[in-house]
C-alpha cells in the first residue's frame, strides 16, 4: 500500500465519526483506530512465502511422540470466555470435588466474564471424575473443564 493512500485513509478516519478502520490486501492489512482524538496505526506486512521443507534422512527421524490417553466420559466445556472460579466466593466450599455426584442442571463452578458471574451448570448427570480447569485462572470458550463419568 503506497503512502499516499495510507494518508489518504488517515485524514479521512480522524476527519469522521469513524472510529476504527480496517483494510485487507494482497501486500498486508493496515488498521487505523481514532484513540481520543490522536490516530493510530498499525500496519502488519504479508507473510512470505516459505521454502518447500527439505526431506530428512530416516535414520534421523525423531520417534513419534506417545498418544494422550483417550479422554473417557462427557466432558464439559467452557461455555464462554472468563475466569473459572470452582466455589462462590474465596473461602466458601468448592461446588463439586472428585467424586462428587452431579445431576443435570446442578451449579459445578462460577466463569466471571465482564464483572457478571456465570454459575456453569452440569450438561449430564454422574459422577465427577476429573477437574480440568485452574481456580482462580482464565479459560476459552470451549476450554474442557469437568469431565464426568
Amino acid at each position: 500500500m503506497d503512502l499516499r493512500k495510507l494518508k489518504t485513509l488517515i485524514d479521512l478516519v480522524s476527519e469522521s465519526n469513524v472510529s476504527e478502520l480496517e483494510i485487507t490486501e494482497a501486500e498486508g492489512k493496515v488498521r487505523i483506530v481514532k484513540s481520543g482524538g490522536a490516530v493510530v496505526q498499525q500496519y502488519v506486512a504479508a507473510p512470505m512465502q516459505a521454502a518447500a521443507p527439505v526431506a530428512a534422512a530416516p535414520a534421523a527421524a525423531a520417534p513419534a511422540p506417545e498418544a494422550a490417553p483417550a479422554q473417557t466420559g462427557h466432558v464439559v466445556k467452557s461455555p464462554m470466555v472468563g475466569t473459572f472460579y470452582r466455589a462462590s466466593s474465596p473461602g466458601a466450599k468448592a461446588f463439586v470435588e472428585v467424586g462428587s455426584q452431579v445431576k443435570e442442571g446442578e451449579t459445578i463452578c462460577i466463569i466471571e466474564a465482564m464483572k457478571i458471574l456465570n454459575e456453569i451448570e452440569a450438561d449430564k448427570s454422574g459422577t465427577i471424575t476429573r477437574i480440568l480447569g485452574e481456580n482462580g485462572q482464565a479459560v476459552e470458550y470451549g476450554q474442557p473443564l469437568f469431565v464426568i463419568e
